[in-house]
């Protein structure tokens, strides 16, 4: 309730402008879909899951449509590791046999989606977890000193079906999301989070796609973080993103897929910070970095 009391001591007319500022910004996304991609700390803080479920329920609750994307790396090497089943990584990718991936799934649509759907819930009946046949996709391989290395029960998504999604929305609910796909043969696969909220993101038009980081935002020139970048268009970021961080290239390829897809923006933003969504969505400055087209 930390939060709330501050709020409480504001004076009168700071608590007005914070809500008319909201104004615009709900005329523009009411009725709107707005992709999130839930990850990074956000994910292993209870005090800031809890601060996700409410700016989720709140968005739900003033005409905005969210759609929760996640996955859940930290959580399925912790799982792993109880389990005794070693945590193998190539090229960046987590080798999933047969058993890792079980285990993935596990996590992923059974503690993952359930615990962020009871928190969503604890206002309201507006949530509900879609476990499978959102994505399909295809097995990949990870090119390692010039050779193409199998990495098991890994893909890149080839075709998104949002039909589930929109019945889910149609209810009035939000639909809640992991990171797991299936091939053609209904195998699962262990999918990028990012991209699968991108290509969700273009499947649904959404008006925006916003994904959380455990950074400010985009920057220019790592570490000097003078070099916040608040807004770029999808020419500019074509041109920085093979000279970003490793662990920042696929959020930024996620946030210009999803613009070049027909999405009209995207944004990464900190997630350590209570409520970022909300300051993202309904204040003119927003939070972190935006992508635009070009």
């Amino acid at each position: 309730m930390g939060v709330f009391r501050e709020a409480q001591e504001l004076d009168v007319p700071v608590k007005t402008a914070v809500l008319i500022e909201s104004l615009p910004w709900l005329k523009r996304f009411h009725g709107q879909i707005v992709v999130i991609k839930f990850g990074g700390n956000a994910m292993v803080s209870d005090e800031l899951k809890r601060a996700f479920a409410e700016d989720i329920a709140y968005l739900n609750l003033v005409g905005v449509i969210p759609v929760v994307v996640h996955g859940g790396g930290p959580q399925i090497s912790a799982r792993l590791a109880e389990l005794g089943i070693d945590s193998e990584f190539v090229g960046g990718y987590r080798v999933t046999t047969p058993e890792v991936m079980a285990v993935a799934k596990e996590v992923l649509t059974g503690q993952i989606s359930v615990e962020l759907k009871d928190l969503i819930e604890e206002h309201g009946d507006l949530a509900a977890v879609l476990d499978e046949g959102t994505f399909t996709g295809v097995k990949r391989g990870v090119v390692v000193d010039g050779s193409l290395v199998d990495i098991g029960r890994v893909g890149d998504i080839v075709d998104v079906d949002p039909s589930a999604i929109r019945s889910v929305i149609k209810a009035g609910r939000t639909p809640v999301i992991s990171s797991v796909a299936h091939d053609a043969n209904g195998e699962p696969l262990n999918v990028n989070a990012d991209a699968a909220a991108a290509a969700l993101a273009v499947s649904l038009d959404a008006a925006k796609l916003i994904v959380l980081t455990d950074v400010a935002g985009l920057y220019r020139d790592w570490p000097n973080r003078d070099s916040l970048i608040s807004i770029i268009d999808t020419a500019e970021l074509t041109e920085l993103l093979p000279s970003l961080e490793s662990g920042m290239i696929p959020k930024m390829t996620a946030c210009l897929d999803a613009v070049n897809g027909g999405v009209a923006k995207a944004a990464i933003i900190d997630g350590r910070t209570p409520h970022s969504i909300l300051l993202e969505i309904f204040t003119h400055s927003g939070i972190g970095t935006e992508v635009v087209p070009a």
